[in-house]
């Protein structure tokens, strides 16, 4: 998966996400506790999916950018680490944007694609969704 497409998977998840809450805060529960049950749910769920997205896309950049006291050869391996780090924190944005495979901005090379062997979910920019 190129790193483009994590940032329009990333966009679209932020999208979702911002539309969750809406809804979530449109809920007036009244009497019934499971709406506010529901609705407290859904928010901590966001909130949730946000820190993993967080976690994902900027989490390794604030150790590059706290340099007190390093060589530039150990930035230039914290730089190193914190560039690959995107490219294996990414599958997390691959399983968050699958619940959302009904909405029409979806895009269907973003459907994992099952290993024969075993079942795990790969995803590679090279070949084609399953469906």
């Amino acid at each position: 998966m190129r790193q483009v497409d994590v940032a329009i998977m990333m966009e679209f998840l932020r999208a979702r996400l911002r539309e969750d809450e809406t809804a979530a805060r449109a809920l007036k529960p009244g009497k019934n506790q499971d709406v506010a049950r529901l609705r407290d749910q859904v928010l901590a769920d966001v909130e949730a999916k946000r820190r993993l997205m967080y976690w994902v896309e900027e989490a390794p950049w604030v150790a590059v950018d706290d340099n007190r006291g390093r060589t530039s050869l150990q930035d230039f391996g914290l730089d190193l680490i914190a560039r690959q780090q995107v490219r294996f924190r990414s599958p997390v944005i691959d399983e968050l944007v699958t619940a959302y495979v009904d909405h029409p901005d979806f895009h269907p090379e973003w459907l994992p694609i099952e290993d024969e062997s075993g079942g795990d979910r790969l995803r590679t920019s090279t070949q084609s969704p399953a469906v």
